[in-house]
């Protein structure tokens, strides 16, 4: 018997690593005769790097960046096994998880520290890269990326603005002539789960400055900066990113992205998927299990379980979905996907108590799943 163990996160409680290891570790407890292939994925958001590194033997490096209030901190990147891949997570220079509560203001953060992180792995060689840009804590268009790599934004009396999404009405030219020529030779993927224009009522102030620190008061003051660079980019490029799907991602920076780079947006599971050769490492398997913190309608529109899910269904593998939760009202559809759904927190179990020991509660309910299949009851 073959089972691929290919968990998320449990967010807030456990890497995607640690899920899988726990499963297999019980997996292996029950019955070691079974073999399990340990492939621990992401959604392209926060904890895309590790599994990726884990799933293709690849190295992490590490590198001297500004934070997104531009204080010094040390941030990893990874390189695939393959030597020539990188994988950057926008989060780890330029995320919200950097900041204090007190901290956060989308009127002074930067994605410079993002820039910092493409230039170092340009200087170590390296021209393809994924780029994870989830969970950033910047609504500065990228701009702050864009200083780092080399190019200049001026204001009225040729002053370069400072950093952040509150001086971006200040631009009256964008000077691309030092924007580093090594870029134009590179392969960049967005791994980009979102949709969002770069303004107005679903661009990226509106839709996710608010758990970035934007305040109501001060909305429409960063969308409408944000309206001042796009028209600053399509004098510059001829590229109009105002609502382009993606450019609202990560404060903006997919707009950067769009506008300046060779690249490819694409789902982030799709990216993850790819990389770790997923199709390849699920032949011939009985069970895939995966699983993730919660499960509810945001996993139906494309979150890593599902992506999983549609690719063991062409080849017929069932799909074990083992979760610290599931909602209730979305099981009905989510059936249609899994062969079984697993939740941790059940009747016997509170959302506390699996908290409190997660592991100890995961490998219980994989040791009744695997019970079952042993039993021929799954």
């Amino acid at each position: 018997m073959k089972i691929v163990v290919s968990p998320d996160s449990y967010k807030g409680s456990l890497s995607a690593t640690e899920v899988a290891r726990a499963i297999v570790e019980t997996i292996n407890q029950i019955n070691p005769t079974v073999e399990t292939v340990l492939l621990p994925v992401a959604d392209g958001g926060e904890g895309t790097l590790e599994p990726l590194i884990f799933a293709t033997k690849g190295r992490f490096v590490n590198a001297t960046v500004s934070d997104p209030l531009g204080r010094p901190i040390q941030a990893l990147y990874g390189v695939l096994g393959d030597e020539e891949t990188c994988v950057i997570e926008m989060a780890r220079a330029s995320g919200l998880t950097l900041l204090t509560e007190q901290e956060k203001n989308p009127l002074e953060t930067s994605t410079y520290g993002t820039g910092e992180l493409i230039r170092h792995a340009l200087d170590q060689g390296f021209r393809k890269f994924i780029i994870g840009i989830g969970g950033s804590a910047t609504n500065d268009g990228g701009v702050g990326m864009l200083r780092a790599l080399g190019m200049r934004f001026k204001n009225k009396v040729k002053e370069i603005i400072p950093d952040g999404g509150g001086y971006l009405g200040d631009i009256e030219e964008i000077d691309i002539s030092g924007l580093d020529e090594r870029l134009q030779g590179s392969q960049f993927i967005l791994a980009c789960d979102v949709d969002n224009p770069l303004i107005g009522a679903n661009g990226a102030t509106a839709v996710f400055g608010p758990q970035k620190g934007v305040t109501p008061d001060i909305i429409s003051h960063l969308d409408a900066n944000l309206h001042v660079l796009a028209d600053k980019i399509a004098e510059v490029t001829g590229i109009h990113v105002h609502h382009t799907p993606g450019a609202g991602a990560a404060g903006g920076l997919g707009g950067a992205f769009l506008a300046f780079f060779p690249v490819h947006l694409k789902p982030g599971i799709e990216v993850v998927m790819e990389a770790i050769h997923f199709e390849n490492q699920i032949e011939g398997a009985d069970f895939i299990i995966t699983g993730e913190g919660k499960t509810d309608q945001q996993t139906l529109s494309g979150k890593a379980p599902m992506g999983i899910a549609k690719a063991a269904n062409k080849r017929g593998i069932p799909v074990i979905l083992v979760s610290g939760f599931i909602e209730d009202e979305d099981k009905g559809e989510l059936s249609s996907y899994f062969y079984k759904l697993v939740s941790i927190v059940d009747d016997s179990v509170s959302v506390d108590e699996s908290m409190e020991n997660p592991v100890h509660h995961l490998k219980a309910k994989t040791k009744e799943i695997m019970q079952a299949i042993l039993k021929k009851e799954v």
